[in-house]
């Protein structure tokens, strides 16, 4: 199993993002932007989404980047496509260990159960 620097927003899962250092490049293993790292910190779910959805440069069925994307949807309040793209990350066939937002080493399927399972909590509390 590879270790990706990747800073996947699913710190807190479905709570408040982890704060991380502007400066700080968290897309190390990732072409800047490919992985909308960056736009979620600023809390750019648009551009976020955007930016995920257009880079060809990482496979569709990357762990990180179905779960930034699940992040941005649940944000703007898209809970069935959130839920999808976190359903995905749990069943896809990469699994890697991700580096959080705040630091944390996560197997990418931990943080996708996490994260679905958060917003499953968040859309059955509403």
């Amino acid at each position: 199993m590879k270790l990706l620097v990747v800073g996947a927003l699913v710190t807190g899962l479905m709570g408040v993002a982890a704060h991380a250092q502007p400066t700080m490049n968290m897309e190390t293993a990732y072409p800047k932007g490919s992985i909308g790292y960056e736009a979620l910190v600023k809390g750019d779910n648009e551009r976020a989404v955007s930016q995920i959805l257009t880079s060809a440069q990482v496979s569709r069925h990357d762990p990180a980047k179905l779960l930034n994307l699940g992040r941005a949807y649940a944000r703007m309040g898209r809970m069935e496509e959130a839920s999808n793209m976190f359903a995905a990350a749990m069943q896809s066939r990469d699994t890697v260990d991700l580096v959080l937002a705040d630091g944390r080493v996560m197997n990418s399927k931990d943080a996708a159960r996490k994260a679905y399972a958060g917003l499953q909590m968040r859309i059955a509390t509403r």
